[in-house]
């Protein structure tokens, strides 16, 4: 049930951050995605009821353990170190782009 929950939210949304509201990293990635303009869905793992089994079908799908973890059009990107990771690399945005989650700047 957890693994077919996760993947329709990955499938339907163009940006997602499965995350914990404590999660320092957590917050640093949706801070990240905020100041960039992302529309995306964040779903806290500590406040689902279901959020326990939703994180270990992450695992399972996605062989990471640990939050945030972060899917862009579809794909999973991974965690806070990968993400920022491909910011500084200038990846970031044109996949969110590309992704329909945040608008072409206006050249």
């Amino acid at each position: 049930m957890a693994m077919s929950k996760s993947k329709e939210i990955v499938s339907s949304n163009p940006v997602v951050v499965f995350s914990k509201s404590y999660c320092p990293f957590c917050v640093n990635v949706k801070k990240l995605l905020q100041e960039l303009g992302v529309t995306f869905k964040a779903i806290e793992l500590d406040t689902e009821s279901d959020g326990k089994e939703v994180q270990a079908a992450l695992f399972e799908w996605t062989g990471q353990r640990t939050v945030p973890n972060v899917f862009i059009g579809g794909n999973h990107i991974g965690g806070c170190d990968a993400t920022t990771a491909m910011h500084k690399e200038g990846k970031l945005v044109p996949l969110l782009t590309e992704a329909g989650a945040v608008a072409k700047p206006s050249t």
